[in-house]
């Protein structure tokens, strides 16, 4: 049998691509059945070492993996630091990808994205069980289905979701974040988040790490807010979903944090092969400890300055 599965993955400062593949197994009673209880049965692991010299000056790599017995064919292409900063803005009125995170809360008169409100709740709804719940990908047309309808201002939007691989919705809020013309972080203090995860002193990067994130602009601090909590509840479902704390900051640390492009220490065609020692494998690893630092905190204390603009549970 031959499966065609198109989805791409955004690799930067990875070494190793590890796949796994499996297929779910639904019990033969009869209850079991009308329940669509499953079970999930591993079929091939794999491995691919990511050599970003070798695959430059190359349109696609093209690598077959075999997994006992089965051969999962992959296209790979390296794209430069350079390109991959770039961010498109929608062209649509009133789009969302690519649009300052602002400017979407300020028009929708919100306090979160309607976007990221309602991935985070059709998630929870039914994907928080979901083994590898945003590590693994969902399909690309999917994907761009579900960009095209929120840019578009698709009225159907929620119907559409319910009806879709709970991965591909993940996959559309990971694109999200990742289009944002300016991370989540902001440009202005990602060079101060990086530092402050590196003192050694714990009172005071408490104190610099807390103080940056309460100085991020308020729709970046309270959407930030919003999916923080949303990720530790992800976390809690660990032992059947596969997805700690450290799993999450692995996927969304690059995404939310990231240098720009005249910040960016990396050069746009480096002529060395990237390994743990190099400035981008330490910004990616940064990156990383920044959130999970956060994700780690059991409370963000907040002066009561800020406490009222960040109650957003029912005002979102």
């Amino acid at each position: 049998m031959e499966v065609d599965k198109e989805f791409e993955i955004d690799l930067e400062g990875s070494q190793t691509l590890r796949l796994l593949c499996y297929e779910k197994c639904y019990n033969k009673t009869k209850q079991n059945k009308e329940d669509g209880e499953s079970s999930d049965r591993i079929m091939g692991k794999g491995q691919i070492q990511l050599d970003p010299a070798s695959l430059q000056g190359k349109d696609w790599q093209r690598t077959v993996i075999p997994m006992n017995g089965i051969e999962v064919k992959l296209s790979i292409k390296f794209t430069t630091r350079e390109f991959s900063l770039q961010r498109m803005p929608s062209r649509k009125p009133m789009g969302v990808f690519g649009v300052k995170i602002s400017t979407v809360t300020k028009r929708e008169r919100s306090k979160v994205p309607y976007i990221v409100r309602q991935c985070l709740e059709e998630i929870e709804r039914r994907g928080m069980e979901e083994v590898g719940i945003y590590r693994v990908s969902g399909v690309a047309t999917d994907i761009q289905a579900l960009k095209t309808a929120f840019d578009t201002n698709h009225k159907d939007v929620s119907v559409m979701m319910s009806e879709m691989d709970v991965n591909a919705i993940a996959g559309t809020l990971k694109l999200y974040f990742r289009e944002l013309p300016e991370p989540l972080f902001t440009d202005d203090l990602y060079p101060n988040f990086a530092g402050g995860i590196n003192l050694s002193d714990s009172v005071a990067k408490e104190s610099c790490m807390l103080n940056l994130l309460l100085s991020l602009p308020e729709p970046n601090l309270v959407t930030f807010l919003f999916l923080l909590d949303h990720m530790k509840r992800v976390a809690d479902k660990e032992s059947i979903n596969k997805m700690s704390l450290h799993n999450l900051a692995t996927v969304f640390g690059p995404t939310l944090l990231r240098p720009s492009e005249k910040d960016s220490k990396i050069p746009a065609n480096p002529t060395q092969p990237i390994s743990m020692g190099d400035s981008w494998s330490l910004e990616v690893m940064a990156q990383v400890q920044v959130l999970l630092y956060f994700l780690q905190l059991e409370t963000i204390p907040t002066p009561d300055s800020k406490r009222q603009s960040i109650l957003f549970s029912t005002e979102v």
